[in-house]
């Protein structure tokens, strides 16, 4: 997968935080402990936090337990809130740390094979990254369409958590760099290795899925 990756269509709606003031009477609600806060809360930002929480888990049941989790905890901690950043971005925050966490807890029930050790093998400079099969031009053929995405949602589940985050975050939600530092309290440094880490091993394990079904269409066409 190239720099450039291109997000379906469908998954490419980038969250916008609302401006702080129209979040002014939500805070207030929050704040005050009224009785409809949480519902207010819910109606403003359910949604994209349940899209978000989704995209980086995977999982509707996980989606649901993690907005459950991060609203909860945006209601108990309101008043550690100070405003120096928008209350959209402080509740992202939360929302997707949520998300790592349940990724975490579940790949550890699964007892997978972390892939850290073959992503370190890449710096931010691509250097010792074996050269990879240049199939990009091959993207929009339809007949590979199923196959295609098949094979990007298979690599993306493969990506540890804190990369797998970040690429959502960055390739399917469109925020830029600066933006996810702040969002997971990071370095941008960290941010932009980490995605462009992600970015390799999504692109060679694409790589190597295309290079199985042209071998799968050859034989058919021999036999």
């Amino acid at each position: 997968m190239s720099p450039r990756m291109a997000p379906e269509p469908e998954l490419a709606t980038v969250v916008h935080s609302p401006r702080p003031d129209q979040d002014c009477g939500l805070l207030e609600a929050l704040r005050g402990r009224e009785p409809t806060a949480a519902d207010c809360l819910v109606s403003a930002y359910g949604e994209r936090s349940y899209r978000l929480a989704a995209r980086i888990t995977r999982n509707e049941q996980d989606a649901e337990e993690v907005v459950q989790d991060a609203f909860y905890a945006v209601i108990q901690k309101i008043d550690t809130f100070r405003g120096e950043s928008a209350f959209g971005s402080w509740l992202y925050r939360i929302v997707a740390n949520a998300a790592y966490k349940k990724l975490r807890i579940r790949r550890r029930r699964r007892d997978e094979v972390c892939r850290d050790e073959v992503l370190s093998s890449f710096d931010e400079h691509s250097r010792h990254v074996p050269r990879i099969a240049d199939w990009s031009a091959r993207v929009n053929d339809p007949s590979i369409q199923t196959e295609l995405r098949m094979a990007l949602e298979a690599a993306i589940d493969e990506l540890p958590p804190a990369y797998r985050m970040v690429l959502v975050l960055r390739d399917v939600e469109g925020h830029s760099n600066p933006e996810i530092a702040e969002l997971l309290n990071l370095s941008l440094t960290a941010v932009k290795i980490r995605v462009h880490r992600a970015r390799l091993f999504v692109r060679k394990q694409l790589g190597s899925a295309m290079t199985a079904l042209d071998r799968i269409t050859a034989a058919e066409v021999e036999s």
